[in-house]
């Protein structure tokens, strides 16, 4: 056994190699000396299970064929007891059936030997270690990943990220600015982070600043005394005020005049502030929390929000990802609307039927959560089943599902005399071409096998094929449509 020395306070992944050949694993761990690793090699399948069981390494290149067994049973051990290594193979047999047998075993990538150099090993172990730090992470936030939290509902890693944040920001008086498309839930985020803090018990004070005329915007913010304009008959407070012991969140900040950001300025830098029409300063004890839909960074190169402001509130930022990029969380948050709402409307709804699910994951929710809301409300009222349907779908859903149907009829109609099998008939038996499959079959064969073999868990069989699951859902469909056609 051999390896490279140690780097004193160094993190040096460990990379085992499993070659029989003395001659090969010096050639291997030339070309990968230039690399910060630690190189172990073991002549034997023996020894390599020993140094696995004893310190499993974070990368594993395996040669196929040692002299005490099969490098597919260390492949095959490694993968039962879900040791985190990647496992990249190494033969000299250049079998394509032997490499897809080895990749759905769980190697991470194949090599043939002489058909590799230097350059190619060294970046398949870079990739392969990625791959396996990459995995570790996805498993570390699984571990102690949330389907919801404090209102927001969803699983998905760049929410569980978002859950942080707010844990970790919460219990400080830093401000925090939130950034995020129309609908994604900023108001939900600043009160999240409000009841989280030791602030829970104060006021939450929400103000748009797009939804307030101009001219009333420093009134609604600051407040104003008896006469300080035309129709202020009475003295009232702003918002300022009523936020004092609490948090002031100031919604579509980005919307506010220029001439009001130096007052805002003013009030963020020292906590007081005076009231329209008044001579008096008032102060009060405010955490503030900022929202916009707009980039913030562009805002002020262009002119249009003070520099200084942005840098005073920018202190946490906080992004809040749109729907299209929560991976299946649009089918937890559209199922627990169906059965809020339909509780609501005394309607029959239990779920959603999986073609008209594959649809909620292939539209691109430009309206986000808010638009979801609206879509499955519109559904509950005009309609009364056990399932949603796809015919149930709102526009511009509707045309979504439209859309699929006119493909899959047009696939149908191309298909009367389906290519391969035609052009199999006409080849003589034994001609080794017969063994060859359209593309299509194969992928809907390896796919069906992956939720087979997940017990048909399809985001798990995704995860596993590193494709999205909404993929899945809309490669089933449209199999399940053209088989329905063919059958008519």
């Amino acid at each position: 056994m051999s390896g490279s020395a140690n780097l004193p306070g160094h993190f040096r992944p460990r990379v085992l190699i499993v070659e029989d050949s003395r001659a090969m694993a010096e050639v291997y761990m030339g070309y990968l000396k230039r690399e910060a690793w630690r190189l172990v090699h073991v002549e034997t399948g023996a020894e390599a299970l020993a140094v696995i069981e004893r310190e499993p390494p974070h990368a594993l290149l395996l040669d196929l064929n040692l002299p005490d067994m099969n490098g597919m049973d260390i492949l095959r051990a490694v993968v039962a007891r879900g040791l985190p290594v990647a496992v990249v193979v190494i033969t000299a047999n250049d079998s394509v059936l032997l490499a897809v047998q080895a990749m759905r075993d769980g190697a991470w990538d194949y090599l043939v030997k002489t058909q590799f150099d230097a350059d190619r090993l060294r970046l398949t172990v870079r990739n392969a270690l990625e791959r396996q730090r990459l995995d570790q992470l996805v498993a570390t936030l699984r571990d102690g990943a949330r389907d919801g939290y404090c209102g927001f509902i969803g699983s998905s890693l760049p929410m569980q990220a978002v859950y942080r944040i707010i844990e970790a920001a919460a219990p400080s008086r830093a401000t925090v600015f939130i950034t995020g498309e129309s609908g994604t839930g900023k108001e939900i985020c600043a009160e999240a982070i409000h009841r989280q803090s030791p602030r829970r018990d104060g006021p939450f004070i929400a103000l748009n600043c797009a939804a307030i005329p101009r001219d009333l915007m420093e009134s609604e913010i600051f407040g104003h005394v008896k006469g300080a304009f035309t129709g202020a008959t009475s003295e009232r407070k702003g918002a300022a005020a009523l936020a004092d012991g609490g948090t002031l969140f100031l919604d579509e900040l980005c919307e506010m005049p220029a001439e009001l950001q130096t007052k805002l300025l003013r009030f963020v830098q020292t906590g007081s502030f005076q009231p329209v029409g008044s001579g008096r300063i008032e102060k009060v004890d405010v955490r503030f929390i900022c929202a916009t839909n707009r980039d913030p960074r562009q805002e002020v190169d262009e002119g249009r929000f003070r520099e200084d402001l942005y840098y005073r509130l920018h202190v946490i930022p906080l992004h809040l990802p749109p729907l299209r990029e929560r991976e299946d969380d649009v089918l937890a948050i559209a199922r627990h609307f169906l059965v809020e709402y339909a509780a609501e409307e005394g309607r029959r709804f239990q779920g959603f039927r999986a073609d008209t699910e594959a649809v909620l994951l292939e539209y691109g929710w430009p309206g986000n959560v808010r638009e979801l809301q609206n879509v499955v409300r519109n559904i509950v009222v005009l309609n009364d089943a056990g399932e949603v349907t796809p015919q149930m779908l709102p526009a511009p859903l509707s045309r979504v599902v439209a859309a699929g149907e006119a493909a899959v009829t047009a696939r149908s109609e191309s298909r009367e005399v389906p290519p391969a099998t035609a052009l199999a008939a006409e080849l003589p038996p034994g001609d080794p071409t017969l063994r060859i499959r359209p593309l299509e079959q194969v992928e809907r064969e390896l796919i069906e096998d992956a939720i087979a073999a997940c017990d048909g868990n399809i985001p798990k069989a995704a995860a596993l094929l590193e494709i999205s699951a909404s993929t899945i859902y809309r490669k089933r469909q449209a199999w399940a449509d053209a088989d329905a056609a063919h059958s008519a």
